[in-house]
C-alpha cells in the first residue's frame, strides 16, 4: 500500500506541475481536507479547485527531497517555487503529510515556510 500511495502522490504532484488541477482532483477523494499550519483549513474538492486556481497561477515547481511512507501516510519535504500575484517567483520549503483513504488523496496537513 505505501509504494502505491507514494506512486499516486508522484502522480498528482505531476498534474499539478503540468498544469491540469483536474487530473489531480481525480486523485483525491470527494471530501478532502487540507490544513495549512498557521493559516487555514480548506475542504471538499470544489474548495480545493478554488485554492488551486487561486494560488497555481502558474504551475509551481516542485522539488521533492524526501518521501516518507508508512500505512496510509506519504510524507514530502522539498522545496516549492510559487509565482506570486506580483510576478516574482517565491521559494518555500514544504512538508507534507498525506493520509490516504481508499486509494486516494484523503487528508494534508501541510507546513510552509518562505525562503529568506
Amino acid at each position: 500500500m505505501s509504494e502505491r500511495n507514494r506512486s499516486i502522490l508522484l502522480e498528482g504532484n505531476a498534474a499539478i506541475t503540468a498544469g491540469n488541477h483536474e487530473g489531480f482532483l481525480e486523485l483525491c477523494t470527494e471530501d478532502t481536507r487540507w490544513e495549512f499550519v498557521g493559516d487555514r483549513t480548506i475542504a471538499g474538492k470544489q474548495a480545493v479547485r478554488e485554492y488551486l486556481a487561486e494560488t497555481y497561477t502558474e504551475p509551481p515547481k516542485f522539488n521533492v527531497k524526501d518521501l516518507i511512507t508508512e500505512g496510509e501516510y506519504v510524507i514530502a519535504v522539498g522545496e516549492i517555487e510559487l509565482k506570486e500575484r506580483d510576478g516574482k517567483w517565491v521559494k518555500y520549503d514544504y512538508c507534507d503529510v498525506w493520509r490516504f483513504r481508499d486509494g486516494k488523496l484523503s487528508d494534508l496537513r501541510g507546513f510552509v515556510i518562505a525562503k529568506g
